[in-house]
């Protein structure tokens, strides 16, 4: 089961906003293209969310996610106050895992690390916003 990227976001805010971790938009876009990932590398194979990702300048983008926040601008987001209990408690470890696993990297650090990688390289063109295909996703993953 997928879920809404909305929901998804809702659920990575919250989490780092409780561990103290502060998160801006920018680097909530790079966070949801490593959870997308590590879904599709995980048994079974599967997209966390639906929604296109999408290579922009800065790196991979979510663009329904980033209008939702792109008000706070470069500032943190705040809590939402949803509580968000339609990602089941797997699903949510597997989320927790990756946001912990970058929660020490600015967000300028990871758009150095996705700039690094074939999916954001082979779909990036200026200004196109070309999708990063969840199969390129897994196949660099993969690896």
């Amino acid at each position: 089961m997928s879920y809404k990227v909305l929901d998804v976001c809702k659920y990575v805010i919250n989490y780092s906003n409780q561990k103290d971790y502060g998160i801006s938009n920018l680097k909530l876009q790079k966070i949801l293209y490593f959870v997308q990932a590590y879904f599709l590398i995980s048994e079974p194979s599967r997209c966390c969310f639906e929604e296109k990702i999408e290579a922009w300048d800065f790196g991979p983008v979510v663009p329904k996610a980033y209008r939702e926040y792109k008000q706070f601008g470069s500032s943190d987001i705040p809590d939402t106050g949803d509580n968000i209990n339609i990602i089941s408690d797997e699903d949510q470890k597997l989320i927790r895992t990756v946001i912990e696993k970058f929660a020490d990297y600015s967000a300028t650090d990871l758009v150095s690390l996705t700039h690094n990688q074939s999916p954001w390289i082979d779909a990036y063109i200026p200004c196109m916003n070309r999708e990063i295909t969840p199969e390129a996703i897994r196949e660099y993953f993969n690896g």
